[in-house]
């Protein structure tokens, strides 16, 4: 009698859903490594400014802040300066390290050519990875934006900085990530034209940097000035204590106006015949208040958005004329 044995039948185990498929889950696997450093930046981020919040709410409660008044100074600290660098580096830190290299590195080691000769256009593949990159970097922007805003807000009249500063007014409200998706979309576009990684890193990192001056200068020009006349030797008015000086005159009683330094470099006797020659009697302050700040920013947050706009279109009609 023979006995037969036979293997027992093998099951495959059917592969479990995918959460993503097709591009969308090639594109997130290639880029793992930076799309997960940004979720690393966005949650040890905000981490990082809860844990200064609290810090400085325990530093003032225990100065009797706000019954009793601080001097500006007297919050300032290292870590908070920190902070500070940290997100006013964040735009260029994205427009250098993810923006540059996301197509020229693909265009540099042949990626590029080796998906778009399957099924998938250049425009399609290039679509899909500016989803992705502007999804991830938006998320991360508006979360340290507005765990900030939520830091900053009622601690203005003691913060180290003040609300025209590019620390501040670049990284509350829709400021940040307007900037970040600005400069990440002109790190991808210069890639493109440069083809290779570290040029292109080289090259963003110079024009973020210009960028960073320019939009500076640009701050005093997002909403109208105001101007306001008070008498020549009355104190400033209070309310002008939080606000951005565009420039500042002595005036005549008939509205005739001079520059601030033309009674000032004499000696006090000369100044005052100097005053009494021209019938100064007034001051006259050009500024943007406070209350203007939300408004300028919704403006320039619009200009970055429009700019991240013309790139991206630029960069999908590149990409669709010429091979990568």
């Amino acid at each position: 009698m023979s006995t037969t044995l036979t293997d027992a039948p093998r099951r495959e185990r059917a592969p479990g859903p995918r959460l993503l498929r097709g591009l969308s889950w090639l594109v997130v696997r290639q880029h793992r490594a930076m799309l997960l450093s940004l979720l690393a930046v966005m949650v040890l981020g905000s981490i990082w400014l809860v844990y200064e919040r609290g810090q400085m709410k325990d530093f003032l409660d225990a100065a009797g802040w706000p019954a009793k008044e601080l001097a500006q100074p007297t919050v300032e600290s290292g870590s908070v300066g920190l902070v500070l660098a940290a997100l006013g580096g964040l735009p260029l830190i994205l427009a250098v390290f993810v923006g540059a290299p996301l197509i020229a590195g693909d265009q540099e080691q042949g990626t590029a050519q080796l998906v778009t000769t399957q099924s998938v256009s250049r425009l399609r593949w290039v679509a899909t990875k500016f989803a992705w990159v502007y999804a991830t970097v938006l998320v991360t922007a508006v979360l340290l934006s507005v765990l900030f805003t939520w830091w900053w807000k009622p601690y203005r009249s003691v913060f180290p900085a003040l609300w025209p500063d590019g620390s501040v007014f670049d990284n509350t409200g829709p400021m940040l990530p307007a900037l970040c998706l600005f400069m990440t979309a002109a790190g991808i576009t210069i890639g493109v034209l440069a083809r290779r990684i570290l040029m292109s890193m080289a090259i963003t990192f110079v024009f973020a940097a210009a960028a960073g001056v320019v939009w500076d200068e640009m701050i005093v020009h997002l909403a109208p000035t105001r101007t306001i006349t008070y008498p020549l030797n009355a104190d400033m008015p209070s309310h002008l204590n939080e606000s951005l000086e565009v420039d500042r005159w002595i005036g005549s009683a008939d509205g005739h106006l001079y520059g601030w330094g033309l009674c000032s470099k004499a000696t006090e006797k000369a100044s005052d015949a100097c005053v009494k020659e021209h019938g100064i009697v007034n001051n006259v302050y050009e500024y943007l208040g406070f209350d203007q700040m939300p408004a300028m920013q919704w403006t320039g947050a619009g200009i970055l958005l429009a700019g991240t706009v013309v790139l991206t279109a630029f960069v999908l009609w590149r990409v669709s004329r010429r091979p990568l």
